[in-house]
């Protein structure tokens, strides 16, 4: 190796640094974070790549209807097609409310689609986007997650969101007086020396819904984000070993990222559905009375 090569090596990260530099945001306070929920700062990765995937999917979307014919559908209307009628059927299972479904139903079609795209952008190669900023930033140093679900903040944004919809359609359905009896009344009994305990419990319930809502789908999504970068870290390494072993591991990494990246197809798949699926869950529960 020459000694410009050397000086390469020498300055390049290792892996602890590279993993930690691509689980770093771009935010509000010019440090990176990379699991912490800090309300005081903004992640401009996270949001951007939100709003631009929540606008694609409803682009998307709206071409489908747009081209929607009533003869012999095509592939992407067909595929549509059959998932608003599963979204419907979900829907008219788990909100017994026909007037709530009217905007239930779409709700949940919106969230399945939306957390499909933003998990699906972990098939992208790690450094391709991270590398275009550092370039048209200028910064060869600047951080970019380009995964909105595998950070914790914007899972819990996603989840925060469906408790907020599940609040408004409690009181909605039971009246503001209704809502807030059953807060002190469930689920021991309606006695005012049980008004305290009740409310206590019923604050645990929404938190723990929106807690194990988010996490669920950050845990996952983070996971498989992690894994990618274990897998890139092995082509990475190659060059640096002897022909042969440097040959294998290039060949590992070649095979191991084809076969993670085939298993993550089912992964992003199956994240968006749970997340529907419980998103109209939590909105049914809030139509039932304790």
């Amino acid at each position: 190796m020459s000694t410009t090569g050397h000086e390469a090596a020498a300055n390049a990260p290792n892996a602890g640094e590279y993993i930690l530099h691509h689980l770093g945001n771009l935010n509000s306070s010019g440090h990176p974070q990379n699991t912490m929920v800090d309300f005081s700062i903004i992640n401009y990765d996270t949001l951007f790549f939100s709003v631009v995937l929540g606008a694609v999917g409803l682009l998307l979307m709206w071409l489908a209807a747009r081209r929607a014919t009533s003869g012999v559908p095509g592939r992407v209307q067909a595929a549509l097609e059959i998932l608003v009628e599963m979204v419907d059927y979900q829907a008219k299972a788990i909100v017994p409310n026909e007037n709530s479904r009217r905007f239930v139903a779409p709700l949940g079609l919106t969230a399945f689609i939306w957390v499909f795209l933003m998990n699906a952008m972990d098939f992208l190669p790690v450094d391709l986007l991270p590398l275009l900023w550092q370039k048209l930033s200028g910064n060869p140093h600047a951080y970019l997650r380009v995964v909105p679900t595998a950070d914790l903040n914007g899972a819990f944004g996603l989840s925060f969101g469906v408790l907020l919809v599940s609040l408004f359609y409690s009181v909605k359905t039971k009246g503001i007086g209704g809502w807030m009896h059953e807060l002190i009344s469930a689920p021991f009994g309606n006695h005012p020396l049980l008004y305290i305990p009740n409310a206590a419990m019923q604050i645990v319930e929404f938190t723990a819904k929106t807690v194990s809502h988010g996490m669920r789908l950050f845990g996952n999504m983070y996971a498989g984000e992690l894994l990618f970068l274990l897998i890139a870290l092995m082509g990475m390494a190659s060059p640096s070993m002897e022909p042969v072993g440097g040959s294998l591991l290039w060949l590992g990494h070649l095979v191991t990222g084809t076969l993670w990246a085939l298993f993550h197809i089912f992964i992003v798949v199956l994240q968006a559905f749970i997340f529907m699926m419980l998103t109209l869950v939590y909105i049914g529960l809030a139509h039932s009375n304790h």
